[in-house]
């Protein structure tokens, strides 16, 4: 059997790295994206033939272009595309500046949208492929103070299933993965917040704040296992479309389906009056 060919974004630590080097135990090949030089260097000092790091930065979209060409000018071809950086941020909505707010949309959104569009023609081409969107089970459901990550998270969970019905009948596959809370740098240094803050949302937007900081390295979630589970599900055959990982999201996402239909069921009536006879 060929080895896969992997295209692994935020490869430096986390998911990320348990992800490339899941695929290298595996015995396919990863490639990896790293923001720094010297972080490619060792990489590729370290994987020689196994995998190679390439420079990337996702919220600079004209060398994603570049990258992807270039990757698919050496190999041929991207068998699997996982979409994994991106960035945290808490803050309450009225508290987040437009300029906070795009530097978050820049890489959770807009950088894996464009990163989805470079790699999408040569599937189409190839007629296979399988892109791995790293949502969270904060795509799904919302929480006070997390709410311009929740925004990204369910914007990308929005294209990426209107994606999966469009690309499917040409024989490329869809994942969208919601991790829960994982053992990463996510909740430390690489967390973003607003600068601003306001008293009124010291109880719900200012709680999380400090409830989502107190966690660092003492989450739930094992990146290896997650990374395991991952690429043991792009080999499935039948591989659902949604996959959550971690207890919480059990939890968090079926909270959210039972709000849904609570809802769904209080407005039946007032819903189907407001239509022409």
């Amino acid at each position: 059997m060929d080895k896969k060919i992997w295209f692994v974004t935020g490869a430096s630590s986390g998911l990320g790295k348990a992800m490339v080097e899941t695929i290298i135990k595996k015995g396919d090949y990863a490639i990896g994206t790293f923001r720094k030089e010297e972080q490619v260097v060792q990489f590729n000092s370290q994987n020689k033939g196994n995998g190679e790091g390439v420079l990337l930065d996702i919220t600079d979209l004209k060398s994603i272009e570049e990258v992807i060409s270039k990757t698919l000018g050496k190999h041929g071809k991207i068998d699997v595309l996982v979409n994994n950086a991106g960035v945290g941020f808490c803050g309450a909505i009225e508290e987040a500046a437009i300029t906070e707010i795009r530097q978050i949309f820049e890489a959770n959104f807009f950088g894996t949208l464009k990163l989805t569009q470079a790699v999408l023609p040569s599937m189409r081409q190839n007629k296979s492929g399988h892109i791995v969107q790293i949502s969270s089970h904060a795509g799904v459901k919302s929480t006070p103070g997390f709410g311009i990550y929740n925004a990204s998270k369910f914007a990308l969970e929005g294209f990426s299933e209107a994606l999966d019905h469009e690309v499917k009948p040409l024989g490329i596959k869809v994942a969208i993965v919601e991790p829960g809370p994982f053992r990463t740098n996510f909740a430390g240094g690489s967390l973003k917040e607003s600068a601003n803050e306001i008293s009124d949302y010291a109880e719900t937007a200012g709680a999380f704040r400090k409830k989502l900081k107190s966690v660092h390295e003492k989450q739930e979630g094992h990146p290896v296992k997650a990374a395991e589970a991952i690429v043991d599900h792009v080999y499935k055959k039948d591989a659902t479309l949604r996959l959550p990982l971690g207890k919480i999201p059990l939890t968090t996402i079926g909270m959210k389906i039972d709000s849904l239909k609570s809802d769904l069921e209080a407005n039946k009536e007032v819903a189907a009056s407001a239509v022409y006879e």
